[in-house]
């Protein structure tokens, strides 16, 4: 539609009720998801009058300010149901004090004149700074629901022994899974009521319980570094109840790093061959290794960063070589190549348990192999332990004591580790060698069984009793 000079006039005459102001913007409250409608409402030579709705599409907000930037030296100049600011081409339009409220799905309008042409329109608007795509935003699953592990945004892991943790009221609760790899405990006040075996897309009702609030906990079993990840999309109310506030978390923190042993790896199994009881997923739980054991007696929230047949440098009968356990450590999602986990400031371990070597020298050096000698296996696997030891350092200060922990009474491994603490002269980097002649070894494939994981939690509380820990 096109109007002239004079029409323009005079519909700002009776629309008009805010000019443009370049005062300091409100606080405004941040925005998850938006959608604006721009239009150009008239127009004549050197100027325009556009119209602006902009919809909320995340959570309701009590102050909104949109932001957008101009690219053909447009300029406003007045402006209504809004009051706005504009540095050079950057434009930011905040609330008046009759529409600064918008509830989800709810629009709000404003109308401008502006001096330039009408072209190029604006190529992206954000509200309350984040950028409106035109859709809702994804659903925060960890809003109420704690973990401590390594999950993404959207509720992505990969990491063993996982486990989300929520609080709700009513007489069930569903479970959100989309998983068709990994098994998991469900528990509900402390005590584990079923266990999912590979569900696929699904929602797991626990029902009948008694009509009051209880706690929730959902714990990943398995193993699953080379699959597609898993994702958890939350816990879900039965008609009648509710989701409560997420429990808070835990103020100690352990973190766990290192292969199968730690991993728990065929700890329910009571033969070390499992071909014919159900197979290593079937028979391992994390949840019962010996670091899930110590940090639940803590009461501590933990990482269990374990990943079977890794070594410091090399892999167990010298696999995958070119490749460590170093090449997974910083990921959250083990089979995407390059993928970072995104700290969200609240992870910083005041121990962490690091057991990686059982791989490195559990074998014979196989003809090809980068290390000519055993003797230049151990020199690269002590360089790559300090390397390590400077990462942990880095990442978590001064303040948090390493054990660098040895399953084994004697041999290589035992000496190279011991090496490693020595050299490092840190008093709180310490060497635990937790080799013992009463552990059975019946797991699956000569792995820890379900009792020498309970041994091992118990002598680790032991030493972790005498490290004066600052939590």
């Amino acid at each position: 539609m096109h109007r002239s000079t004079s029409t323009a006039a005079a519909v700002l005459a009776a629309a008009l009720t805010a000019a443009v102001m370049f005062s300091g913007a409100p606080e405004a409250e941040a925005a998850t998801g938006c959608r604006v409608d721009y239009r150009v409402t008239d127009e004549w030579q050197g100027g325009f009058i556009a119209s602006v709705d902009v919809t909320n599409l995340g959570d309701a907000v009590t102050g909104w300010q949109l932001t957008w930037s101009y690219g053909g030296g447009q300029a406003v100049t007045q402006i209504w149901n809004g009051t706005v600011r504009q540095s050079g081409a950057q434009v930011a339009v905040d609330n008046v004090s009759y529409n600064g409220s918008l509830g989800t799905g709810a629009t709000a309008g404003f109308g401008f004149v502006a001096n330039g042409p009408t072209t190029p329109v604006p190529a992206s608007f954000a509200l309350n700074g984040t950028t409106c795509t035109g859709s809702a935003p994804a659903p925060d699953v960890l809003a109420q629901a704690h973990t401590a592990g390594r999950v993404t945004k959207s509720g992505q892991y990969s990491w063993p022994g996982i486990y989300f943790e929520g609080r709700f009221r009513g007489t069930g609760v569903g479970i959100a899974l989309n998983d068709s790899v990994n098994e998991f405990d469900v528990q509900i006040d402390g005590r584990t009521v079923a266990t999912l075996l590979k569900p696929g897309r699904t929602t797991h009702w626990v029902n009948n319980l008694s009509n009051a609030e209880h706690t929730v906990r959902l714990v990943k079993r398995t193993e699953s570094p080379w699959t597609t990840a898993g994702e958890f999309g939350g816990f879900v109310a039965v008609s009648g109840g509710e989701i409560l506030t997420k429990p808070a978390a835990r103020t100690r923190q352990i973190e766990f790093i290192g292969d199968s042993l730690t991993a728990g790896y065929g700890n329910l199994s009571t033969t070390r061959d499992c071909s014919a009881n159900g197979g290593v997923d079937r028979n391992t739980n994390t949840d019962l290794s010996f670091g899930a054991l110590t940090a639940r007696s803590l009461n501590a929230d933990y990482q269990v960063n374990a990943f079977s047949g890794r070594g410091m440098v090399r892999n167990y009968n010298g696999g995958q070589a070119g490749t460590s356990y170093r090449t997974y450590y910083d990921r959250a999602l083990l089979n995407v190549d390059g993928d970072v986990w995104q700290n969200p400031g609240t992870w910083r371990p005041q121990l962490v348990v690091v057991g990686l070597g059982t791989n490195d020298f559990s074998t014979a050096l196989n003809p090809g192999e980068q290390w000519p000698t055993q003797q230049s296996l151990v020199t690269a696997y002590k360089a790559a332990y300090q390397e390590f030891l400077n990462k942990l350092r880095t990442r978590y200060g001064s303040g948090t004591t390493i054990l660098v922990g040895v399953p084994q009474a004697s041999g290589t491994f035992a000496d190279a580790a011991r090496q490693v603490v020595e050299e490092r002269g840190d008093s709180r980097i310490r060497y635990w060698n937790f080799g013992d002649l009463a552990l059975d070894m019946v797991g699956c494939d000569w792995h820890f069984s379900q009792r020498d994981h309970q041994l091992i939690s118990g002598r680790l509380g032991n030493v972790i009793a005498g490290l004066n820990l600052a939590w």
